[in-house]
């Protein structure tokens, strides 16, 4: 003979109780997967709460990721841009006008006008390793305007122009295989309005951004 210990009918969980338990859990997991999951893996915040806790950028990068990740396995064709640090550095400043001899007869030649050399705002300098990404924005009001000109030093980029705000998001541009870029960034609405690069080459890059306008901050 042996004994053994049986638990009664009353000490196990009532229907009821089963049923309140399994509640629970379900809206658990439904609060976890609205306030973490879809921002920090979708970039989809629609209680705010991912914005707070910064997951919410953490999943837009991760679109950005998957994103380029598909264009590779598709073959997307690469954009092509011949453009040098020189000519960037170049077309943004204005040209000086070559002096012209001044006649032998004239005491005194008219002289040229110089038009101003821009002067940047800002300058950030970075390096991005194989594989390795990176993102600098600047917080903007709605319809101000930054101009830009980045350049790439050791080979070519992929990246993103892109805005974003709580509930809003945009895409200005994208490029695969890019050597440089400059324009002027207008802000579609208030936010955060900048950059995203990737280094899909198997070597480091060097990468300059230079801005001014119409920003409060900008930061990586």
């Amino acid at each position: 003979m042996y004994n053994s210990d049986t638990r009664s009918q009353a000490d196990l969980p009532s229907s009821k109780q089963l049923l309140r338990s399994t509640i629970l859990a379900a809206g658990s997991a439904l609060v976890l997967l609205v306030a973490v999951v879809l921002p920090a893996e979708y970039g989809v915040d629609p209680t705010g709460i991912g914005r707070v806790l910064r997951m919410t950028e953490m999943g837009e990068v991760k679109q950005q990721l998957a994103a380029e990740a598909a264009a590779d396995a598709a073959g997307a064709p690469a954009a092509s841009s011949t453009a040098s640090e020189a000519s960037v550095i170049a077309n943004a400043n204005a040209a000086q006008p070559a002096a012209k001899p001044a006649p032998a007869n004239t005491a005194s030649a008219p002289v040229q006008p110089v038009a101003p050399k821009v002067e940047w705002r800002d300058e950030i300098p970075f390096t991005l390793t194989p594989g390795e990404g990176t993102e600098i924005k600047m917080k903007m009001v709605a319809g101000a305007k930054a101009q830009y000109a980045w350049v790439v030093k050791g080979g070519e980029v992929n990246f993103d122009t892109h805005g974003d705000a709580p509930g809003k998001s945009i895409s200005y541009e994208k490029g695969r295989g890019v050597a440089s870029d400059e324009g002027v960034l207008e802000a579609a609405f208030t936010g955060n309005h900048g950059w995203f690069w990737r280094n899909r080459g198997q070597s480091d890059v060097q990468l300059v951004l230079r801005t001014r306008g119409d920003y409060s901050e900008i930061k990586k």
